[in-house]
């Protein structure tokens, strides 16, 4: 496969965060690196939309030096750690000052696979990337990529496939943010219905 084009900027600014969370899935999620270049098609997300969302990292417009990437503009990388080991992957989406952003939970394994898995250190297909912490891993994402665009190498999204059917595409509440009141129960987690990369309920757990 030859390594695809970035999208351009523009496609980040078009769409609103659950709009955008959609739209991601069949997108291919892109790094390169020393070791070559690895790529996955993202099978699942969730959104977050700041400010009046309590399951965000931006509830109440918190602004800190981990969100400061949120506030400024959309297609930019947010990445922030859980339990102190693992990485997690977001888009920021909402205009200038708008700090909202998708989590992308899991990807189905386009390219590189060896490459992938010896990262792991797992060899079922299935299980390399089906979770937001296992997907970093896969990919070599880590916190050094927070802030980079995310149309330009070394780390982008490139247009993979036309999108998927709405009837392709199941929604839920989002996991693990049982502090989150009546925000837990929003139905903003997206994935495509059947993909066996779709992230399992005891995979890693993407705390906000």
């Amino acid at each position: 496969m030859t390594m695809p084009s970035p999208v351009a900027p523009e496609w980040f600014a078009h769409q609103d965060t659950v709009s955008m969370a959609r739209g991601l899935l069949g997108q291919l999620l892109v790094h390169s690196t020393a070791e070559g270049w690895a790529a996955g098609m993202i099978v699942e997300t969730e959104a977050y939309r700041g400010p009046l969302d309590q399951a965000a990292h931006s509830f109440g417009n918190r602004r800190t030096r981990r969100t400061e990437v949120m506030f400024g503009p959309p297609g930019h990388a947010y990445l922030y750690q859980i339990y102190g080991l693992y990485v997690c992957f977001d888009v920021v989406s909402g205009p200038v000052g708008a700090p909202e952003a998708v989590l992308v939970r899991a990807v189905a394994p386009v390219e590189n696979l060896p490459l992938m898995a010896r990262r792991r250190g797992v060899w079922a297909e299935s299980d390399l990337a089906s979770g937001p912490g296992k997907l970093t891993q896969a990919l070599g994402i880590t916190m050094a990529h927070n802030g980079l665009p995310l149309w330009e190498p070394p780390l982008y999204l490139a247009h993979y496939r036309d999108p998927w059917p709405a009837h392709a595409i199941a929604a839920g509440p989002r996991r693990n943010i049982p502090y989150a009141g009546e925000a837990q129960h929003y139905p903003w987690r997206f994935w495509i219905r059947g993909h066996a990369a779709v992230s399992r309920p005891s995979g890693p757990a993407a705390e906000r």
